[in-house]
């Protein structure tokens, strides 16, 4: 009977040690799981404020370009004048300040991606070239220029338009 007992103890203890050994690894994998878990959710929170960040300052920097094309046109509306001849040329100064943020902009969506997007912001960049062109046709008093300035308003405003609805798709797919 000493014997049965003795290895109903040893049987007993062995279960123990197995049942605390799968209840230790069972709870250190759940553990690293749970983490791993948590720092995905992490950087997917990171990339999606960064990416909404570089968005929203480049839906704000084509704005600030198209009030300067809104003073182009009040400033043709005002009538041709030396003044104003001057006054477009600061704002064709301007523009091409504007421009280089709005390039830099670019680069950085481009960065953070996705391709869609990067796509997108880069139409943005490039409906600005005919304008920027249009102001010099206007500046030289070309006829038709203010008409051609007029008419690339819609195409600009297109580009951000489908900018701001491949960002939207970006951010909310993450």
């Amino acid at each position: 009977m000493a014997d049965t007992t003795l290895w109903i103890g040893v049987l007993t203890a062995g279960t123990a040690v197995i049942a605390s050994w799968v209840t230790s690894w069972g709870t250190a994998r759940a553990a690293r799981i749970q983490a791993d878990a948590g720092a995905r959710s992490q950087r997917a929170v990171r990339i999606r404020e960064t990416r909404r960040a570089a968005y929203v300052d480049l839906i704000e920097q084509a704005h600030r370009m198209a009030e300067l094309y809104w003073r182009v046109i009040e400033l043709h509306r005002s009538g041709a004048s030396e003044e104003n001849v001057v006054a477009f040329k600061e704002l064709r100064s301007s523009l091409r300040k504007e421009y280089g943020q709005l390039r830099n902009l670019v680069w950085v969506v481009t960065l953070e991606g996705p391709e869609s997007v990067a796509r997108a912001a880069e139409q943005v960049r490039l409906a600005t070239q005919p304008r920027f062109r249009a102001l010099g046709a206007l500046i030289e008093g070309r006829p038709n220029a203010a008409r051609d300035f007029d008419a690339l308003e819609d195409p600009y405003w297109k580009t951000i338009h489908d900018f701001v609805a491949a960002a939207k798709a970006a951010v909310h797919d993450m």
